[in-house]
């Protein structure tokens, strides 16, 4: 039975589109996710809802994919330190073939079945922890033999997939399943299914942490002020907060680190 992310594309004959036609094409396929990510919701609480605990008790989250979705649970982790002032890893991105898959494909990596599991052993990892199979088909032996060596473990496991009823899917404690239909291109999953997975990512990294106190009200106040924009918006953050000026808010701000360390500090005084 061929994949819903295998299927053919709903276009045809797109080398004689017009440059407007394609965008508008691929725009009005776009429009789709949302909708196929709202019919996931109720996976994706149950999932944050186990995570969060565990994270509390020191856990770690783990993302493991191939490819794109590889590259989009790197780059959800690597956004996680700068944004919420977290300690580098607390949230993981994993990739099959190691770093330079980052950049360039790495032949055969995603079919090996044992380099997975090994690559989370590198991290000691425990029960206390948590991954999340990044892949599009719901078919990486990579993120799915890693899966099953998990549970064999008693660590909590979840996926993305854009398949339903993959073997992924069926392997995990807690599958979500965005299934986007076929891609303008066909079989591309870096289009909408990618689309799919990052919107997800940003639902779980960002609820989780909302959840472990790293936003208050609607502000990053543990975020890192590593550029002057960051510390122009910090500084505007902690004027809002104690009624300083922009020059006594930004040295409170940078004699203390952060938004939060900062008005923390008035406020005891």
């Amino acid at each position: 039975m061929k994949s819903t992310t295998e299927s053919s594309s709903r276009y045809d004959h797109l080398e004689k589109m017009s440059v407007a036609e394609i965008l508008s094409n691929i725009n009005r396929e776009d429009q789709s996710v949302p909708l196929a990510v709202e019919k996931a919701l109720g996976a994706i609480e149950q999932l944050v809802s186990q995570i969060v605990p565990r994270m509390k008790a020191g856990g770690r989250l783990f993302y493991m994919g191939a490819g794109t979705s590889g590259r989009l649970g790197i780059l959800d982790a690597s956004e996680c330190p700068p944004t919420f002032g977290v300690e580098h890893g607390l949230v993981v991105g994993l990739i099959a073939g190691g770093d330079k898959a980052i950049r360039y494909p790495v032949e055969n990596a995603e079919d090996s079945t044992t380099q997975g599991w090994q690559d989370l052993q590198g991290f000691e990892i425990n029960e206390n922890d948590t991954v999340v199979g990044i892949a599009a088909s719901g078919t990486t032996p990579y993120v799915i033999n890693a899966i099953n060596k998990c549970k064999e473990q008693n660590i909590l496991t979840g996926c993305i997939t854009c398949n339903q009823g993959s073997p992924l899917a069926q392997a995990v404690d807690y599958p979500i399943e965005v299934v986007v239909g076929p891609e303008f291109v066909t079989g591309s999953t870096r289009m909408k299914s990618g689309t799919a997975q990052k919107l997800v990512l940003n639902m779980i990294s960002t609820s989780i942490m909302i959840q472990l106190g790293r936003v208050k009200g609607n502000k990053m106040v543990d975020m890192q002020l590593s550029n002057h924009k960051l510390v122009n918006r910090g500084t505007r953050m902690v004027m809002e907060q104690t009624g300083l000026d922009e020059l006594a808010a930004q040295e409170l701000l940078l004699k203390y680190g952060s938004v939060r360390n900062a008005v923390d500090h008035f406020q005891s005084k």
